[in-house]
């Protein structure tokens, strides 16, 4: 095993503090998405065959940039990340693996020839977002918590998951692609929607109603 089960727990404990001591500011981020992410990275790490410690552990501290900077690419959670890493007893040559691991798996960054690891991370981050209840439940937190509005929101889905949809790797798993890509086109084309709506003067003044 690359990073001892003793470890991981250490650097679980230290996300699941920071995530409750800051929940206020995690509507999206909080430990419910963390923990989900872990989850299904490692299900999916066990189905390709990678590194599955190494991909639990980046799960884990794979969106801890939304604790340094709201609305922040994972490279801004670089420090943050290390440091918790390092604490916890992982080795450094795994700090740099999973600190690398985690902007490979990021959703803007990604692409067709990223490694297994990266794969399982971006497939389970991929599917929160695919999630038929997302849009309904958390898109609104997503709003708070980065402190855009909807037009910047749908702008940021369509800009980054149209192309990987697309050309066919939103999902890299066979597995995750045959139970959940219904889920994505639907997801993505809900936001295609929303995109053009925004440009209709009557619905803009609605929801200008609505935010009054």
């Amino acid at each position: 095993m690359s990073i001892a089960r003793s470890t991981i727990e250490l650097v679980e404990k230290q996300v699941r503090d920071l995530c409750t001591h800051y929940a206020r500011n995690l509507p999206f981020h909080g430990w419910h998405h963390v923990s989900f992410v872990r989850d299904k990275a490692v299900e999916f790490a066990d189905l390709n065959g990678s590194d599955t410690p190494v991909v639990e552990t980046a799960a884990l501290v794979h969106d801890v940039n939304y604790l340094v900077r709201r609305n922040s690419p994972a490279a801004a959670g670089s420090g943050l990340r290390r440091d918790i890493l390092d604490s916890a007893g992982v080795t450094p040559d795994l700090v740099e693996w999973i600190d690398a691991l985690v902007d490979e798996a990021e959703m803007a960054n990604r692409h067709r020839g990223i490694s297994l690891e990266a794969q399982a991370l971006s497939d389970a981050d991929t599917l929160f977002k695919a999630l038929p209840v997302t849009p309904v439940v958390l898109a609104h937190k997503y709003l708070a918590e980065n402190g855009i509005g909807l037009r910047e929101l749908a702008n940021k889905i369509v800009g980054e998951q149209h192309a990987p949809h697309e050309e066919g790797f939103y999902f890299y798993s066979p597995e995750a692609a045959a139970a959940y890509s219904r889920w994505a086109t639907a997801n993505l084309e809900l936001w295609h929607c929303i995109k053009e709506s925004l440009d209709d003067p009557t619905v803009e003044r609605l929801l200008t109603a609505v935010a009054s």
